[in-house]
């Protein structure tokens, strides 16, 4: 088979890795892709967004699936000219992904579901979104409607912070048209878990949870970004919560964009906070999370092509999708400033002294004159598998201070909650 993966950061860094070992692939492209990514697949200049000119390229070399990764070209409806046009396409419709892309359609489908979720009010209206934040009090969530790649979330712990977010979203338009409207949530307490699942239609089959760190410093200080780090499985979780969440939230979820008319098919990821209450859905992803996808795949045995080609057939119920005993970290390395203003350009150094069994997926890297250079805020993903989360934490660290670039900054406690 021929495949092509939409995209070029980790997350399909991760992807291209883990299509590559199956052995019904005979050749593979990534638009744009990263230097990571070359070493395995032929990388294609084209933007994910430039739908056009994928499909294009798709028909030209007789493409039989493409995978998308990213969430702008499933919103823009890549999946649906794909399928216009003939082509084998793994992910959900442009109308499914409203799921991820307008975090108002999310809510109105939770709430008529009786999806466990935060209390919520959506407003276009900047006075009366102001007047809101300050009849609740702080601490609050604000969030941009619309896709902010990760940047679109303020947890705001006082009413000056809350204030500022709705001013740079509604009034200064900082995330564009993103946040012309703006979703205030209920500040929900608790631990935080990802559940990534593969979905068609009402079967549901779900993957191993993860834990994101999401503010850029230790102790999950700071600004939040798009993910500093992360770990899988959840030793400390009981299997008895996960069930739940599977019974109570994403199956709930699977048959109501089913009832709506907007079957979900590809993979769907359920961000959730495990409060005193019960699991609630922080929010929903129309695609694989960064970098959940670099702790969550490598402990996938089977075949990943096996579950993306019987979804398309409409057979996943019939996949029996098996998981490795293990454990796996991964351990953001950013440039530094981010997720403010980075530099670009520093040179990456080290990367061959990192083996087996740890892994690097390429996030935000170029090549020039025959060096790696960082080219982004998340620059690698240092993924270590081992016996035990323990294992796999020291292994992490240990291949991170191999790796080195200038401002290299990266969070030391990923995986650390998991022991206390």
């Amino acid at each position: 088979m021929k495949v092509l993966v939409v995209g070029g950061g980790g997350r399909e860094h991760a992807i291209v890795w883990k299509l590559s070992q199956s052995s019904k692939i005979k050749q593979m492209y990534c638009a744009p892709g990263n230097p990571g990514i070359a070493e395995l697949a032929e990388c294609v200049p084209i933007a994910v967004s430039d739908i056009e000119k994928l499909a294009d390229f798709a028909i030209k070399q007789q493409i039989d699936l493409t995978f998308v990764g990213p969430e702008e070209p499933l919103s823009l409806g890549i999946v649906n000219y794909f399928k216009e046009e003939g082509l084998a396409v793994y992910g959900p419709s442009k109308e499914a992904a409203r799921i991820e892309g307008s975090k108002a359609f999310a809510k109105e489908i939770m709430i008529k579901y009786q999806i466990p979720t935060a209390k919520y009010a959506a407003f276009t209206n900047y006075e009366e979104a102001l007047a809101f934040v300050r009849s609740e009090g702080a601490p609050i969530v604000i969030k941009a409607d619309g896709l902010a790649a990760g940047k679109g979330v303020v947890v705001a712990t006082s009413l000056e912070e809350a204030e500022d977010a709705l001013k740079s979203m509604m009034q200064d338009v900082t995330l564009g048209l993103a946040g012309v409207r703006v979703v205030i949530e209920e500040f929900l307490e608790g631990e935080e878990m990802t559940l990534l699942s593969f979905v068609n239609h009402s079967t549901v089959k779900p993957m191993v949870p993860s834990q994101d760190h999401k503010p850029v410093y230790d102790g999950d200080k700071g600004p939040n970004t798009g993910g500093m780090g992360t770990y899988a499985p959840l030793p400390h979780i009981d299997s008895s919560i996960v069930e739940r969440v599977i019974r109570d939230i994403v199956q709930p979820t699977a048959e109501a964009m089913e009832e709506e008319g907007v079957p979900y098919e590809g993979i769907l990821y359920t961000g959730l906070m495990l409060t005193k209450e019960g699991p609630k859905v922080i929010e929903y992803n129309a695609r694989f999370g960064d970098p959940e996808t670099q702790v969550v795949l490598p402990l996938l045995e089977t075949d990943l092509l096996e579950i993306v080609i019987a979804s398309l057939t409409g057979e996943l119920e019939n996949v029996e999708v098996k998981w490795k005993d293990k454990a796996a970290v991964c351990v953001i390395m950013s440039s530094a400033g981010y997720p403010g203003p980075y530099e670009k350009g520093e040179v990456i150094s080290g990367l061959d002294k990192v083996v087996h069994p740890t892994m690097i997926f390429h996030a935000g890297t170029a090549s020039k004159d025959g060096e790696i250079i960082t080219n982004g805020g998340r620059v690698l993903g240092i993924t270590a598998i081992g016996e035990t989360l323990k294992d796999a934490r020291e292994l992490a660290y240990k291949s991170v201070e191999k790796v080195s670039f200038n401002g290299a900054h990266y969070r030391t406690d990923i995986g650390a909650k998991a022991f206390h």
